[in-house]
């Protein structure tokens, strides 16, 4: 029987980790290994990471899953029919066709040091912030991945010659490793998916291509960018040097977009992910929805060459888990991650204390990248425990602004609700293990959260879209959401309403104080 045994591999490259699971045919995970990898921080707002280190932190992954897969009594050499492949979006890499290494590290999607060629472009073009909007949904922002290839071109002496030479190659961290997984400098395929190109600010939302007149007014040659594709297709197979040689490579979609599928998230129906930060998404169809709301139109997927488009409004917060993160590795207060919950829950409130992540400025529905964080209504009475809960609320009061925004973008018809005429929020990653957290969400909403029995939607999407195209699953099994639900854990709001609403006008005072605060003297 193991010989007829069908796997779908997912590699799952995110911003502190890469992972490689093995799905079998009914979407459940038989073998998988994760690794972290390095963060650098060369100056204050800078994000980077070594494009090798993530190249080899992929084959370790992807050897040590088959072994683990194999070693349960799986025949993984003969089952395993397609990879998919999801990754952290933004993040700008510029490498030599003809050694195949990078020429610079890559420049993280956090990352701000592009906000002088921002504040530059805004004053200089006819649109300002917005001049780009029409063709690519995205304002001018330090976060998207044509910024940053401008700073590497003005900045770092190795790219500009690369470039004029004809050796230079730009991708996301999609294409690098697709690049590298076909074969590399060795006739290695140069490409990227619909869903990561549509985040670099110069692919055309209507015609799924690169902008020529996006391309001429920013100066960016078209010989170095990716060829595009679909999310759901056979794009190449595998190099030889790899544990999984000759396997065709059949999906690729960026994390948020991956996580749409994982979540089976149709027209009018939302997620959000929580992860080093937080993204939610809402899938509306086939239409491009503007926002007016300080939202972005994006893309949700394409799965497959002749498949229509789906688009997408979206929020992105740049600070989630990351807070987290910052409370155990530069505060002290918790040793790990999990530890927060456990501290949040020595107190019923935060005591008055609001905390805003604004490490970087803030992304969505503000886009101020003036802001810097603040903690505000500390007193003698104050301790880490309320310090830890204000950490938790702050992701969710997030994740409520957002999602304010997108009910005016959408409209009563632009929403799926269930029932009793309640918005759902679908919610994965990491965080969403954390109950508490998970409770503040609906409180803070006053509608119910939905987590799923598998939280970590976003391997699995990128798993169903190679199985979608190697003809593992068709769309209909992938949508069908009625079984998944079932098996799903609903939260429900118990705040009392005036509190809420008490609550949320405090956190809007303590995001106000936030701005303006960039060029504080050190």
């Amino acid at each position: 029987m193991s010989g007829e045994e069908v796997f779908i591999g997912s590699i799952d490259q995110g911003t502190t980790s890469t992972r490689f699971i093995i799905y079998d045919r009914y979407a459940s995970p038989i073998g998988s290994h994760q690794v972290e990898f390095t963060q650098f921080y060369p100056q204050s707002g800078w994000v980077e990471h070594d494009p090798m280190e993530i190249l080899e932190s992929v084959r370790v992954c992807i050897s040590k899953a088959v072994d683990k897969a194999t070693a349960a009594g799986h025949n993984v050499d003969n089952g395993l029919k397609a990879i998919g492949l999801t990754n952290q979006r933004e993040t700008t890499v510029v490498w030599s066709k003809s050694t195949g290494l990078p020429l610079y590290n890559a420049i993280v999607w956090m990352d701000v040091r592009t906000s002088s060629i921002c504040r530059k472009l805004e004053k200089e073009l006819p649109g300002g912030r917005t001049h780009f909007v029409e063709s690519c949904g995205l304002p001018i922002s330090t976060y998207f991945s044509a910024l940053k290839l401008l700073w590497l071109l003005e900045n770092v002496d190795a790219v500009k010659e690369a470039v004029k030479k004809g050796d230079a190659l730009f991708g996301t961290i999609d294409t690098w490793l697709i690049w590298n997984l076909t074969g590399g400098k060795d006739k290695g395929l140069h490409v990227t998916d619909v869903s990561n190109a549509s985040r670099t600010m110069l692919m055309n939302l209507k015609t799924l291509d690169w902008d020529k007149s996006t391309l001429d007014t920013m100066g960016i040659a078209a010989e170095i960018l990716p060829k595009i594709v679909s999310n759901a297709e056979i794009i190449g197979n595998i190099a030889k040097g790899w544990a999984i040689t000759g396997i065709p490579i059949a999906g690729c979609l960026g994390d948020q977009h991956a996580a749409m599928v994982g979540q089976a998230c149709r027209k009018g129906e939302a997620k959000s992910t929580y992860g080093t930060g937080a993204f939610i998404l809402l899938n509306t169809g086939e239409e491009v929805i503007k926002s007016n709301h300080g939202l972005l139109s994006t893309l949700a997927f394409k799965l497959g060459p002749k498949a229509p488009a789906n688009y997408a409004l979206e929020g992105s917060i740049a600070i989630a888990g990351a807070a987290v993160q910052w409370l155990r590795d530069s505060l002290g207060i918790i040793k790990s991650a999990s530890e927060i919950e456990e501290l949040a829950l020595q107190v019923d409130s935060t005591g008055g204390v609001y905390f805003v992540p604004a490490f970087n400025g803030l992304f969505a529905p503000w886009w101020r990248d003036d802001a810097r964080g603040v903690c505000i209504g500390i007193t003698r009475f104050t301790n880490k425990s309320h310090i830890a809960r204000a950490v938790l609320e702050s992701m969710c009061f997030q994740v409520k602004d957002v999602l304010d925004s997108m009910h005016k973008d959408a409209g009563e018809k632009g929403e799926v609700k269930n029932a009793k005429g309640q918005f759902l929020l679908r919610v994965d990653g990491g965080a969403t293990v954390n109950n508490l957290l998970m409770q503040i969400q609906a409180d803070i909403l006053g509608t119910p959260v939905v987590r799923p029995a598998d939280i970590e939607t976003t391997a699995l999407g990128a798993a169903y879209a190679a199985g979608l195209a190697v003809g593992i699953w068709t769309e209909d099994e992938i949508f069908s959401s009625g079984e998944k639900m079932k098996k799903a854990k609903t939260f429900n709001p118990v705040l009392d309403e005036e509190l809420r609403k008490k609550k949320v006008a405090s956190w809007c005072k303590a995001v106000e104080r936030t701005f303006d605060l960039a060029d504080l003297s050190l």
